[in-house]
């Protein structure tokens, strides 16, 4: 699909079907229009492929006046999914008066204040940089959360099922981690290249700043990435001893109920009724009841201490 965009500094940046504007989106390009932009951003196909590859990783390349940039971008999540988590790749042209995007899926929205004071075309490339960079982050609150009710989840489960959305969790941060770094060296080179592309004082000032925010969020998406390693054995291990805990609490009603068991086995309803002939059936039925609720509760705590003692030896010994 193709859409183009006008620059407008009145209006802001417009939908338009002028096949001059200066903005051009092309998003899962078909042959044609594929065709159309080997022809006109005079690319060739491997780095159009580039575009289109989730895996390719991030890189900037100069030939002449136009610079391909294949840039590392969050998906669009929606809820609080870790599956929905990942980046994806764009394509960047930049020529003297257009900027082009390629990408596989997703969309651009030009409507965000990182857009507000474009002038040209090098303003919404850097614009569509800054943007991808707050994406970032906003995404890394979003992990955050949902990492803090994982944990509070963890701590009363006994099933995999969250340890295993805080294992893509993780991976996704890995992702991220290594997309931002990335970005970062295609910034880097760009910082280095401005001149020779033309770009005036404050669009430099501003890649300055770009550069800066990157920084922050590759240092905070490593902080995270490390704090969700290193904690996951701990939580598997919570896992593991709530199961034990259960598994604990079941055998000791077992145990309680075993001697139970066995009386009513031995004295059943007719035993005790020939032994307690002479009483009324309702006392002699509410003893047997009063006798067993005894017996059990006395075999509970007995239990319960002898457990207790026992896990008090072996705190002592660690």
């Amino acid at each position: 699909m193709h859409t183009r965009y006008a620059i407008d500094q009145a209006r802001g940046i417009r939908e338009t079907s002028d096949e001059a504007a200066q903005i051009h989106v092309f998003v899962a390009p078909d042959e044609n229009e594929k065709a159309h932009i080997l022809e006109r951003y005079d690319l060739d196909p491997y780095d159009l492929d580039s575009a289109l590859d989730t895996e390719e990783v991030a890189r900037l390349e100069t030939a002449g006046t136009n610079t391909f940039i294949v840039w590392k971008a969050p998906k669009n999540a929606q809820g609080q999914d870790p599956s929905q988590l990942g980046v994806y790749s764009v394509g960047i042209v930049l020529t003297e008066n257009q900027v082009a995007f390629v990408m596989s899926d997703g969309a651009m929205q030009f409507s965000a204040r990182e857009f507000r004071n474009s002038r040209g075309p090098a303003d919404v490339l850097l614009g569509t940089l800054l943007r991808t960079i707050h994406h970032y982050v906003e995404h890394l609150r979003v992990i955050k959360q949902i990492s803090s009710d994982l944990e509070r989840k963890i701590t009363v489960s006994m099933e995999n099922r969250y340890l295993l959305q805080m294992f893509a969790l993780g991976e996704s941060l890995v992702y991220y981690s290594d997309a931002i770094e990335g970005n970062g060296a295609v910034l880097t080179k760009l910082r280095n290249a401005a001149i020779k592309l033309g770009m005036s004082e404050p669009h430099i000032e501003l890649l300055d700043d770009i550069i800066l925010e990157n920084r922050q969020a590759s240092r905070q998406a490593h902080i995270y990435s490390s704090v969700l390693s290193g904690l996951m054995d701990a939580r598997g291990t919570i896992v593991n001893n709530n199961m034990n805990v259960l598994l604990k609490n079941l055998t000791l009603i077992n145990i309680v109920f075993l001697p139970l068991n066995l009386i009513a086995s031995i004295g059943g309803m007719s035993e005790w009724s020939m032994m307690t002939h002479k009483l009324d059936w309702r006392l002699s039925y509410g003893l047997f009841t009063a006798g067993i609720v005894l017996i059990g509760w006395v075999t509970w705590i007995v239990m319960t201490r002898m457990i207790a003692r026992n896990d008090a030896k072996a705190s002592s010994r660690k």
